[in-house]
């Protein structure tokens, strides 16, 4: 990097939100084709049953129906929705087929797909088909499923898939010989991401060149190119995914779903554009869950409050089948429940459990939310047995600067070992004590105050970052001498366009509004990996560094034999190419230049902070206000700490929203009863006024050049620890434990009365 710009570190307005605010970004919706047909999905009703029939002929007959896709249409076998994190053969019988044809598994479960000239013909048709399913007993409870007496698979003879395990040292030896042990069960809820825009696909077929253009293309284009060629029988060569403006990915949007073969599948087959549009409706429906899981977890100490073990059992309700990436949370609830603790001996395992609910995937921190709100209440309760401050308590157990890099426990199967990188957790702990104002805020501790109890909260908590194994960009020198920028990377709400130029711009020496970016189509590069795991800027930027280097390489060749002199005589200033002689050239003159990079990694980032939260419950209502919240967060490397801000922010709300108000709900036959926004509760604007955020760069990662680890989850992670932490807080004296989220004011009014 070169210190020329110093634009890196800066805080810089967001080059998107322009277009954003004046109504000019482009969503997937936002695109029409004038002989487009509109595809609407027609979804189980029944959360369980077998097939008996899908007749059509009386929703075909009806006029402006183009077609009626079901499973026959498909071929034999049906196309599945494939794995894409962590895949294993024995997984494959659980893959989600894109139109049922013989039983289905959720309400929502898609069985048909109606092609017409318009959305209300189509809606019109789908409701007109007689789809007959003979109903079976539904699962919607983890233990219900647990004792296999109804089963989604009949063949594998059980509802359980899988089960991880994480190990470190000897737990048996470490219970054995503790001074104190607690056991405790918890439960994260079912909810999810909800981004503002619902998903959406437009498909267009040209037959004379054997292509196929898929609009709508999010996260990981490139695999889900992939995937579609195959399922088509197509080469990845006649497959293009096109990005457009994304309103908000949080791990659920861009992940291959049924959708995303049958829209290209139906454009293929009728030769006209196809469009799809996702309502809200089908959101909460359709794509996929998150969380839904609960833990009997037992700590064991020394006498001094040293952590020298931790064993338990996870359960997570994976839904009715294993989708792209609906292995992660499991795993990194096994995994990760040690947070940034140093604890040597670990025996957990976490279940699997089939349910006739949506299949579950990645949500914004997966995994890692869950495990930290069982983990931080644990460590609450253990330093109340103890006599010891919980504070002092976290503090001597969190693993120290010196003995980084760390190893944690290792999982299996898919087995994998990962160490943290680098951290001084004691610093972001400090730091947030003192911006919090912890020595006068914790005085307040469980009075009464005006109606209300006060409480305060504390956590810490760290966030994997920069999966592999490679990310590749390309310069190109314009006409105008600016330089275009293609990444691999995808931008799907993150500010992935002015961070990216700051990092490209620096390393050429260009002012920043000399580069664009461009990003995620695939129409970009030959490869690219996309945007998950808050990989972005790590593996992103650090192929822009690799690119950047060699298109200065590039330019040196080329001035060199422009002015007859060493690669090595060549200076860069002021867009111009510079010999020895003195003589210089515009960089426009080298126009056409290319390079490219990649960034090839095997090892994961981990940032790391704290959180604190200052909160008042009325014990008449059970309603929780948040007073005061506070959130550090140790990065790295910053490359732009206003959009890293904003980062954070985002996802505290979101980690508030999911702790207070979202909740899947359930009735016993498998049908969800919060598919609208008026069940399903968000938070809006108003609702956390008081929250504060703060960046830290005291220890870059040594895994990459830019020194820079993931931030985009880093929000949310601990969110509902903390906050239950200090609810407990509050309502010690009640005699109140939570042990269950979420916190909304029924469940703490009861919680209340049932103490009193």
């Amino acid at each position: 990097m070169t210190a020329a710009n110093r634009l890196v570190g800066a805080a810089m307005k967001r080059t998107e939100d322009l277009r954003f605010v004046r109504g000019a970004g482009e969503y997937v919706d936002d695109i029409r084709r004038a002989d487009q047909l509109y595809a609407v999905i027609l979804r189980s009703p029944i959360a369980h049953g077998h097939i008996r029939k899908i007749g059509t002929v009386r929703a075909a007959a009806l006029p402006g129906v183009h077609r009626i896709i079901t499973a026959r249409e498909l071929g034999q076998p049906v196309p599945v929705v494939p794995i894409r994190l962590q895949p294993m053969p024995s997984l494959v019988p659980f893959h989600q087929p894109v139109l049922a044809s013989e039983k289905v598994r959720y309400a929502g479960e898609p069985v048909a797909m109606v092609l017409a000239e318009s959305i209300g013909i189509a809606e019109d048709a789908a409701a007109a088909i007689d789809l007959d399913i003979e109903e079976l007993p539904a699962i919607t409870d983890r233990y219900v499923s647990g004792e296999d007496r109804v089963l989604l698979f009949e063949a594998h003879g059980g509802n359980s898939p899988v089960t991880y395990r994480a190990t470190l040292g000897d737990a048996d030896a470490a219970f054995k010989g503790a001074h104190y042990t607690r056991a405790e069960k918890f439960r994260v809820h079912r909810h999810a991401a909800v981004p503002m825009e619902p998903r959406g696909l437009l498909a267009e077929w040209d037959a004379a060149k054997s292509h196929l253009t898929l609009y709508g293309a999010a996260k990981v284009p490139w695999f889900n190119r992939r995937m579609l060629a195959e399922r088509l029988g197509l080469p990845e060569t006649s497959v293009d995914l096109i990005e457009n403006d994304v309103g908000g990915g949080f791990g659920a949007r861009g992940e291959f779903y049924p959708e995303d073969f049958l829209v290209p599948f139906a454009a293929r087959l009728t030769g006209r554009a196809v469009k799809w549009t996702e309502d809200r409706r089908e959101n909460l429906v359709a794509t996929q869950h998150a969380r839904d899981a609960d833990c009997e977890i037992e700590i064991a100490c020394a006498r001094d409050g040293t952590i020298i073990g931790l064993r338990g059992h996870a359960f997570v309700d994976v839904g009715a089948y294993i989708r792209t990436n609906g292995l992660v949370a499991p795993r990194n609830i096994g995994q990760f429940m040690s947070g940034p603790y140093r604890i040597p001996n670990i025996d957990l395992d976490v279940r699997l459990q089939f349910s006739n609910k949506t299949p579950s995937g990645t949500y914004r921190g997966p995994g890692r939310y869950e495990t930290d709100f069982f983990r931080e209440r644990l460590l609450d309760m253990a330093a109340r047995d103890l006599g010891i401050d919980r504070v002092e308590f976290r503090r001597r157990n969190l693993i120290a600067k010196a003995e980084m890099p760390y190893t944690i426990a290792h999982i299996a199967p898919f087995e994998a070992d990962t160490e943290y990188d680098s951290g001084n957790y004691g610093s972001t702990l400090n730091r947030c004590l003192k911006e919090f104002d912890w020595a006068k805020k914790s005085a307040l501790e469980g009075k009464l105050i005006d109606g209300r109890y006060h409480g305060v909260g504390v956590g810490c908590f760290i966030e994997g970052g920069a999966a592999g194994p490679k990310e590749n960009a390309q310069f190109v020198v314009e006409k105008d001498g600016s330089v275009s920028a293609y990444v691999g990377s995808s931008a799907i709400g993150q500010g992935l366009e002015t961070v990216f130029a700051q990092i490209a711009a620096d390393a050429l020496e260009l002012p920043f509004d000399r580069v664009r970016i461009f990003h995620g189509s695939t129409t970009y590069l030959r490869e690219g990996f996309g945007s998950y795991h808050s990989r972005a800027v790590v593996m992103g930027g650090s192929a822009m560094l690799n690119a950047a280097a060699a298109l200065k390489e590039e330019l040196r060749k080329a001035g060199a034999q422009r002015f007859d002199c060493a690669p090595a005589e060549i200076a860069f200033a002021d867009e111009r190419i510079t010999g020895p002689n003195g003589k210089s050239l515009a960089l426009a003159d080298f126009a056409g230049l290319t390079a490219d990079g990649s960034f090839i990694n095997h090892h994961h980032t981990y940032s790391y902070g704290a959180h604190a939260a200052h909160v008042a419950v009325d014990p008449a209502t059970g309603h929780v206000a948040v007073l005061d919240y506070v959130a550090i967060e140790d990065v790295g490397r910053i490359i732009n700490p206003a959009t890293l801000r904003g980062q954070i922010l985002g996802a505290l709300v979101q980690g508030l929203s999911g702790t207070f108000l979202e909740q899947f709900v359930y009735d016993a036959n498998g049908q969800m009863l919060s598919s609208t926004f008026a069940d399903y509760m968000m938070a809006t604007a108003p609702d956390f006024p008081n929250i504060r955020a703060f960046v830290m760069e005291e220890e870059p990662s040594p895994i990459n050049p830019l020194g820079a680890k993931g931030a985009g989850e880093g929000g949310i992670i601990p969110v509902a620890g903390v906050i239950s932490n200090a609810v407990a807080s509050a309502l010690q004296s009640l005699g109140v434990t939570p042990r269950e989220l979420p916190l909304t004011p029924p469940r703490l009014w009861r919680l209340i009365q049932e103490a009193e």
